[in-house]
């Protein structure tokens, strides 16, 4: 399991609760921009990836390398309904978790908006970062770091077979 921060939008506050988050579940973190990222120094667990510039080059990279119960941060709603779609645990900046039932809806009103400012119609921007953002972006941090984890163990743990164990049979004993 890694974490996959779209970091050339993400908040510093977003990048430092995930740092402390990797540090204390020793979790892998990769930090994919356009431009140069800055690392915490002597941080093991935690590294970036550079990529060339142009339009959705860093997305593209995380929905490539990324796998399925990964957990990625971006603002970015065509990558989060890729990432949705591989099976990645998916939230933004401001702490909304992306899942295959509502990224649907999100899409289509992100395709309408972009339609409308095409169009000549003026829409605000996105609000200012605040500390409700934060919390609540922690907050979800928190249970979807829970949620993959215990994903990644299922996963890990081989799964026994229902019924009796054919191993603690006497020879020549049906087991069945």
């Amino acid at each position: 399991m890694k974490i996959w921060i779209d970091a050339d939008a993400a908040p510093r506050e977003v990048k430092e609760l995930v740092f402390r988050a990797s540090k204390r579940l020793e979790v892998e973190v990769i930090l994919v921009a356009n431009q140069s990222i800055w690392l915490p120094p002597n941080s093991r667990l935690i590294s970036g990836v550079t990529v060339r510039d142009g339009a959705n080059v860093a997305d593209q990279y995380i929905a490539e390398k990324s796998d399925s119960g990964d957990v990625a941060i971006t603002a970015d709603i065509p990558l989060a309904a890729q990432l949705v779609e591989k099976g990645v645990f998916v939230l933004d900046p401001r702490g909304e978790v992306y899942d295959d039932r509502n990224i649907g809806s999100r899409l289509a009103t992100r395709d309408w908006m972009d339609h409308a400012r095409g169009a000549g119609m003026e829409l605000s921007g996105p609000r200012p970062y605040s500390q409700r953002d934060r919390n609540e972006f922690a907050s979800s941090l928190d249970r979807v770091l829970t949620r993959a984890i215990k994903t990644r163990d299922r996963k890990s743990t081989p799964q026994r077979p229902s019924g009796p164990d054919p191993a603690s049979s006497e020879p020549g004993e049906p087991f069945a």
